[in-house]
C-alpha cells in the first residue's frame, strides 16, 4: 500500500504547510525542528504513530541539500563516509522496522519521554558542542569499530523517532574522531540522511504516510529553511533555542496530560 487517502480539511491542511514553514525554520536556526512539525500532524488529527512516520517522509529530502552543499568536504574521508552512510541506512531501517512492529500503543506511551529527551539534547547542545571541540586535537582516534556501533545505535533512534539526531551523531563524532568542525557536520548530515531517508522508503511502503500532508510539510520544511538561512545571521540563537526548548517541555508534558 503506498498512499493514505484522507480528508484533513483546508485548514488542516495550512496548519500542515505552515507546520513544515516553522519547522524547517527552526531546523535551519537552531535544530529541533520535528519538536514542531510533529505536533502540527498530531494537531490536524492524524494519530501519533502515523503523524511521525509522515514527518520523516516529508523532512528527510532536506537533508539532501545540505550533504550535497559540503561534499568537498568528504575529501580524504571518503572509505569512512562510505561506511558511516552503510551503518545508518542499516540503523535508519532497522529503527523503522521497529516502530512498526511496536506498534501504536507502545510509541504513544514513549512520545512524551522521547520529546523530553530530544528537547534536553537541545538544551545540552553548547556544552556538547564545546566538548567535542575539545575532543579533536592530536590524541588520535576512537577504534573503527566502536564508532560504527555508537552510530548504529544513534541511527535506529533516528529511524524511531528522529528528534535530535543532528545532535547526537555531532556528538558522536566529534568524541570519537580528529577532525574540521566543517568535515564533522558533513560526515553528520550524511548520515541523518541516510538514516531518514532509509527509514522514509520504508514507510513508503507502510500504508501509513498522509501523503497529501507529507508534500505540503515538505514544501513549506524547504521554505523554512531557506528563510531560516537568510534571517539567522540577525537572530539570537540562544533566545531563540529557548524558546524552542521550552515549546518542547510544553509539548511533552501536553502528550503525558492526554
Amino acid at each position: 500500500m503506498l498512499a493514505r487517502v484522507v480528508d484533513l480539511g483546508t485548514w488542516a491542511l495550512v496548519a500542515v504547510l505552515l507546520g513544515g514553514v516553522a519547522g524547517g525554520f527552526v531546523n535551519s536556526v537552531a535544530g529541533g525542528g520535528t519538536l514542531v512539525s510533529f505536533p502540527v500532524l498530531t494537531a490536524v488529527g492524524i494519530p501519533s504513530l502515523d503523524a511521525n512516520i509522515t514527518n520523516a517522509v516529508a523532512l528527510s529530502p532536506g537533508y539532501a541539500g545540505g550533504a550535497y552543499a559540503q561534499r568537498r568536504d568528504f575529501a580524504g574521508r571518503r572509505d569512512l563516509a562510505r561506511a558511516l552512510a552503510i551503518t545508518s541506512i542499516v540503523g535508519g531501517v532497522t529503527g523503522a522496522a521497529l516502530l512498526l512492529a511496536t506498534g501504536q500503543e507502545l510509541f504513544e506511551q514513549l512520545v512524551p519521554w522521547l520529546i523530553f529527551g530530544a528537547t534536553a539534547l537541545l538544551a545540552v547542545q553548547g556544552p556538547l558542542r564545546r566538548a567535542t571541540l575539545g575532543a579533536r586535537g592530536d590524541t588520535g582516534e576512537m577504534a573503527r569499530p566502536v564508532l560504527i556501533a555508537s552510530v548504529f545505535v544513534a541511527t535506529v533512534y533516528g529511524g524511531y523517532f528522529g528528534a535530535g539526531l543532528g545532535i547526537i551523531t555531532i556528538a558522536i563524532l566529534g568524541l570519537m574522531l580528529t577532525d574540521t568542525l566543517n568535515r564533522l557536520n558533513a560526515l553528520k548530515l550524511l548520515m541523518s540522511l541516510c538514516a531518514n531517508g532509509a527509514a522514509a522508503l520504508f514507510f513508503a511502503f507502510s500504508g501509513r504516510v498522509y501523503w497529501l500532508a507529507a508534500v505540503l510539510m515538505g514544501v513549506g520544511a524547504y521554505a523554512g529553511g531557506w528563510m531560516g538561512g537568510k534571517t539567522v545571521q540577525h537572530l539570537n540563537e540562544t533566545v531563540f533555542r529557548v524558546g524552542v526548548i521550552v515549546l518542547g517541555i510544553a509539548v511533552g508534558v501536553a502528550f503525558l496530560v492526554t
